[in-house]
């Protein structure tokens, strides 16, 4: 028998936009007085008027098209995207909130999902009934629900208000109990949207960590976030969306990778210009794409354009392949003092024996003056790490080296 519990096939939604297009009345006395003929119109020949000047157009868009993918039973999947992606609407297909416009889902076992604050309560009812509401609708009996029941106050942390009306509770206890009635009712499919986002840093441990023992325990989760690094410590695979298309799936490392990465300016020593609110610079990486460990690394900005007045603090962040800040040159700390930021400067750092992992890694630069940001360029200048064999073992590091820096280490055994 299939371990699939999920299949997707050729999945895909459509809606319909509406346009209104206005004819040439403008202001409210001509819109008015045109409202008065058009009645007028009506009344004295109402068979035979003419169309009203604002007429709508319909537009098609596309929130899922040609989506197809299997999730086997006990996998953890993250499904990452920029906004607008279809992340949610496909996690609505899924939990049968809406019909696909074309394709199918196929489900083995039942569905619980979490994808706004609040799915599924009752704000007239208190936190005690919507449990037992909510349990309901997700397909418990009584007696399960009874049976759940404490360890679902406790997982929320809401013993107080448990025969307050929830209409009185705040976002974030909203989504705690939320949360804890959907992943303590023991469902086969979990589906979770970005609403963690809303608890405390506690609180998302808590539900990060329960997703893991679900998992463990053979249950399959579907897990939307734009957080990295919840998504790399949950998920085994991924799943990236763009405009409604699956691009891939995979690895979660990879996929992580592909989604970052797809935003990058490739911005080499060429003539490209990069423009923010008020600057324009161009931006050079060493003058090759790609260094080996232990080299220096040379970072150029060239200010071409500048509406800036006064002197500024300049920061060079470097940002792995994961979004993670690796470290940062600011002038703020390492030089002491602000820098004259007007066209034709140009601002150089020279680092010094960089002992990265080898992968790609991009930067960010960030201008202030004082404590106030004027302008910032994000994910520019990539370039690649190679490795070497720094000390002379045979071994270069790769991929399963933890962490991001490579260290100069002297080691003695006695």
């Amino acid at each position: 028998m299939s371990d699939t519990i999920i299949r997707v096939e050729n999945l895909g939604k459509k809606y319909l936009i509406k346009h209104q297009q206005q004819g040439n009345y403008t202001a409210l006395r001509d819109v008015i007085a045109d409202k008065v003929k058009s009645l007028g119109k009506r009344i004295i020949s109402p068979w035979n008027h003419k169309q009203s000047s604002t007429h709508s157009t319909t537009e098609e868009f596309w929130a899922l098209k040609d989506i197809s993918f299997k999730v086997k039973q006990g996998e953890v999947i993250g499904i990452i995207g920029r906004n607008g992606a279809g992340k949610s609407t496909l996690l609505k297909i899924i939990s049968r909130i809406t019909e696909p416009t074309k394709g199918r889902i196929r489900i083995k076992g039942r569905v619980a999902s979490l994808l706004e604050v609040g799915t599924g309560f009752h704000p007239e009812l208190t936190g005690r009934e919507n449990i037992f509401l909510n349990g309901a609708i997700l397909g418990m009996s009584r007696i399960e629900i009874k049976i759940k029941f404490d360890e679902i106050v406790a997982f929320a942390e809401v013993e107080k208000f448990l025969d307050t009306p929830v209409k009185r509770y705040s976002s974030g206890m909203y989504v705690r109990l939320a949360f804890a009635v959907a992943a303590h009712l023991e469902p086969e499919i979990l589906l979770v949207d970005e609403v963690l986002a809303v608890g405390d840093t506690e609180f998302q441990k808590k539900c990060l960590g329960k997703m893991q023992d679900v998992a463990v325990h053979g249950r399959t989760v579907l897990f939307v976030s734009h957080n990295m690094d919840a998504i790399l410590r949950l998920c085994q695979k991924g799943i990236f969306l763009a405009e409604g298309r699956n691009m891939d799936m995979g690895k979660i490392e990879n996929i992580v990778e592909m989604y970052l990465t797809s935003g990058v300016k490739t911005v080499w020593n060429s003539e490209q210009v990069i423009f923010g609110k008020n600057t324009a610079i161009r931006f050079f990486v060493n003058g090759e794409k790609s260094v080996e460990q232990g080299e220096s690394v040379e970072f150029e900005i060239e200010v071409k354009e500048s509406n800036i007045q006064g002197k500024c603090d300049v920061a060079i962040g470097i940002m792995d392949t994961y979004g993670r800040r690796v470290t940062t040159f600011a002038t703020k700390y390492q030089l002491g003092w602000p820098l004259d930021f007007r066209a034709g400067n140009r601002v150089r750092v020279n680092w010094e024996n960089n002992y990265l992992l080898p992968g790609d890694y991009f930067v960010t630069i960030s201008i202030y003056f004082g404590t106030v940001p004027i302008d910032s360029y994000s994910s520019i200048g990539p370039f690649r790490v190679e490795g070497k064999d720094i000390y002379g073992t045979g071994f270069l590091p790769d991929s399963s080296y933890q962490g991001s820096v490579y260290p100069l280490a002297k080691w003695s055994f006695s």
